[in-house]
Parts: C-alpha cells; sequence; structure tokens
C-alpha cells in the first residue's frame, strides 16, 4: 500500500469513529506499552490494534486524541539524536501531520499537560475500557484540573463510554485492504505449515532425531522469508499425544514415526493475524485409525464450510460440526449408543466434549481472537435460559450474531481421545484439529488458506515430494 492510500484509509476510519462519537464527544486511545522481558532487554514490541486501525503508526509511546469533528491529536515520542542511536529513528511530531494527515502533533512528555485543556467543554469522555492497565485512572486525574474550572465557566464532561464498541462494529468488517494482507499472511503461513510437513517426513526417512522445534524452525523461516514481521501467536507443534493438549506449545518432544504431528501456527503481516492448524502423519502415511478420525473431522469441516455463509448465524458452522461429529463418534465406536443414545442424545447431553471441548471459530483479524460481539445487536435483548446437561448451570442465551459479508472467522474442528476406560485402544492419544481461515462472501465463504492441503491423500502425497 502506498503511502497515499495509507494517509486516506486511516484518515476515513478517524472519520467515521468522530461521526459516532455524539456531539461534544473525544476519545482517547493509547497505543500499547512496552514491556520488559529481563533486566536490561524489552519484549519485542507489537503496538496496540485499536490504536494501529487508526493510525497506522508503529512506534511505542504514543496516544492518538480525536474529537467529534474529526480533529486528531497525535501525542509521540519527540526527536532525540542519541535515542535514536539505540532505539531507531523517530518520526516525531514535527512530521506527524503530513506523515499521518492528523491536524495536530505534540511530544509525548506533554500529554498531562494538554490533555486537561483538550477535555474541557466536552461532553463525553470515549476511551477502550479494561483494555490499558491504570487508563481510567489517568483519564480521571486529566478530569481534575477541568472541574477545578468549572467556577469559571468551564464544562467538565458528565459521561465516560467504552470506545470498543464502536470500533468492534467497524473492525469486525474487514474492507477491501484488510482482506488482501489477510490473504498474504494466509499464503506465507500455508508455504510454512508445508516446509514443516515436509522436513517431519524427510527427516525420518533418514533416520534424524526430529523434535517439535524443528518443526517450529521451519515454520518461523517461512514467515519471516516472506516478511511477516512475527508469529500471530505461539505456535503449537504438537507431535503424539501432546497433539490431546489444546494449547501445548512446541517443545523438545520428539516426532516418532507412525504418529500424528499437530501444527497449529499462522504469521502476522503488517497487523493481521493468520491462523492455520493441520495435522498430518509424521512419516507421511496415515495409519488406519488415524484416518479414519481424521476424515471424520474433515467431514465436520466440510459441513462448518458449507454453513458458513451470509444470513446464517456465527453458531451454524459448530452446530453443522457437532451434527457431524456426534454421528460419527457413535459409527467408530468412540461413543456406544447402548449408553448415550442417538446422535441427537448425543448433542442434546453433550456427549462428545470429553472428545470435542471447543467452539467451532472465532472471529480473525488484527487480532488471531479479534473483537466483535457474538451477539446480533438487534436482538441482544431476546433471552433464552437452558441448563448445561454437563454443569448444570443456567446459562442465558442471545440470538447469535448473523454473518455478513466481509466478516472474517476461523473453522477449526477437532477431535481428541485419551485413553480411558471404555475408549478403543487404536485411537488413544490421537489428536487431531483441521482450521481454515474464512471470509464471509455475498454467496457463500472464501477459505483463505487452502493453499496448504487439507485431504489426507493429498498430504500424503506432498510429504512423499
Amino acid at each position: 500500500m502506498d503511502a497515499q492510500t495509507s494517509f486516506t484509509l486511516y484518515a476515513q476510519r478517524r472519520a467515521r469513529l468522530a461521526a459516532q462519537l455524539t456531539p461534544g464527544g473525544i476519545a482517547i486511545v493509547p497505543t500499547a506499552p512496552e514491556q520488559q522481558r529481563n533486566r536490561d532487554s524489552d519484549f519485542l514490541f507489537r503496538h496496540d490494534s485499536y490504536f494501529y486501525y487508526l493510525t497506522g503508526f508503529t512506534e511505542p509511546n504514543a496516544w492518538l486524541v480525536l474529537t467529534a469533528e474529526g480533529e486528531a491529536t497525535l501525542f509521540c515520542n519527540p526527536k532525540d539524536a542519541e535515542r535514536e542511536i539505540w532505539d531507531g529513528i523517530r518520526l516525531g511530531p514535527a512530521a506527524a501531520p503530513d506523515a499521518l494527515g492528523v491536524q495536530a502533533a505534540f511530544p509525548v512528555s506533554e500529554l498531562d499537560q494538554r490533555l486537561p485543556k483538550l477535555l474541557e467543554n466536552r461532553s463525553v469522555v470515549w476511551y477502550p475500557f479494561a483494555t490499558h492497565k491504570g487508563l481510567d485512572g489517568r483519564i480521571n486525574g486529566w478530569l481534575e484540573p477541568v472541574r477545578a474550572r468549572v467556577r469559571y465557566g468551564a464544562l467538565c464532561p458528565e459521561q465516560q463510554r467504552d470506545l470498543c464498541g464502536p470500533l468492534d462494529e467497524m473492525r469486525l468488517i474487514k474492507d477491501a485492504h484488510e482482506q488482501a494482507v489477510m490473504r498474504r499472511a494466509a499464503q506465507i503461513s500455508a508455504r510454512a505449515h508445508i516446509r514443516a510437513m515436509q522436513r517431519s517426513a524427510a527427516m525420518l526417512r533418514a533416520g534424524q532425531d526430529v523434535r517439535e522445534y524443528h518443526l517450529d524452525a521451519e515454520l518461523l523461516h517461512e514467515f519471516r522469508q516472506h516478511g511477516s514481521q512475527y508469529p500471530a501467536y505461539g505456535s503449537i507443534v504438537a507431535a503424539g499425544a501432546n497433539a490431546c493438549v489444546l494449547h501445548y506449545r512446541a517443545d523438545a518432544a520428539p516426532i516418532r514415526d507412525g504418529e500424528l504431528v499437530l501444527i497449529d501456527a499462522g504469521c502476522e503481516l503488517d497487523g493481521y493475524a493468520s491462523d492455520i492448524t493441520r495435522t498430518f502423519p509424521a512419516n507421511g502415511k496415515f495409519t488406519g485409525p488415524q484416518r479414519t478420525l481424521y476424515d471424520l473431522v474433515l467431514a465436520s469441516q466440510d459441513a462448518a464450510v458449507a454453513a458458513t455463509k451470509p444470513g446464517n448465524r456465527f453458531t451454524d458452522p459448530h452446530e453443522a460440526t457437532v451434527a457431524v461429529l456426534a454421528q460419527g463418534l457413535l459409527d467408530v465406536g468412540l461413543l456406544d449408543k447402548n449408553k448415550v443414545g442417538s446422535a441427537q442424545d448425543v448433542i442434546a447431553n453433550r456427549s462428545y466434549f470429553p472428545f470435542y471441548m471447543h467452539r467451532t471459530g472465532h472471529w480473525l483479524g488484527m487480532d488471531v481472537h479479534d473483537c466483535g460481539s457474538y451477539v446480533e445487536p438487534s436482538e441482544v435483548g431476546t433471552v433464552n435460559e437452558r441448563k448445561d446437561p454437563l454443569s448444570g448451570e443456567v446459562i442465558k442465551d442471545r440470538p447469535s450474531r448473523i454473518l455478513r459479508p466481509g466478516m472474517a472467522l476461523t473453522i477449526e474442528p477437532g477431535l481428541y481421545v485419551r485413553p480411558g476406560e471404555g475408549v478403543p485402544e487404536a485411537f488413544w492419544n490421537i489428536g487431531i484439529r483441521i482450521e481454515d481461515d474464512a471470509i464471509v462472501t455475498d454467496s457463500g465463504c472464501e477459505l483463505i488458506t487452502r493453499d496448504v492441503p487439507v485431504k489426507a491423500e493429498e498430504i500424503e502425497a506432498l510429504m512423499r515430494g
């Protein structure tokens, strides 16, 4: 994206947000703080997603102030020749208006001095609730001198409102630029998965010792090789029984001939995440029990993909997945129909839960678990109570979000079989998840992560190469 397009994109977003701030409103958005890693080193800085969405600015220690009239003020680090030798070139306040399209910019050291004046005679203060530790306290501190001036005719804001609401709605629908970046991130991540699959089979064929960290290294290489700034989350590379641990991280466990490997990994590119999971045989050939469960999970994903289309609800893909898995668990003998009943009984009683305990998807975007309500806003007042058959807890359900073109979400069914009484031994320690990223279109959805194969025979053919 060229500089002029970037300039216009972020200005348009700020204008859209400003129009929602109510008359007299003012919004305050900080970027993320830097985090110390150890004695003399910080964690790699990653901007706040809300802040970046409105500015495209990636430097730390910055704030955006936006009024309902569309006036944008940036506070950022000043130019500093000595610090720039150590930490890199800074944009600086003087260059910010032309570079970012804001109306004014000041050194961040002047934030406490200037904020009370900016807040004066405003009616509503908007800021993202519960996202920045101590932010509400700082805002109250800036309001104190404003309150002290009411005797002189100044007006102090009477309301504080959550900026996450309007921003979440804006971010939920991805524009053409966002979709293009997400497709590119998905392509890079798909290459990384292919590279890891092929490395696993090649090392085993050569009789080498293969560890989870070997495959993790292949992922990282491919991410950076193609311009990704970093992984979108901590990569999961789980060999054998480790695949039954949902949030397992790549470690040093051996990858053994005859076992499955589950990799859940995706890169972040220019602020946008990808999220892919593939499960494959370490040596490139599924065993009979592995193939049986793999094909079942893939069939459930196919059903979920078919349910991901405009007009359907966010929960429809999950329900489609569960319907296929419930019948499949009975068919393969992981559930005994004499004990749990029919597939409908399995669904009603959540008897599938020991083998499938997570939802089938989540929003995807700037954050891997992206913002956005899962409840349809126009129906938020409709509440149905039900009793959970496993916990006994009374749950209040509201109508799920209606899918619309431009929404992006993951589709990720799975099965996780741990050793246990009544569980056929042939399936013990098999963990399978298949995850793709989808953008809702006018007629269905576009799977943007299918550059990496998903059918069992295609995976086997790839790993023979």
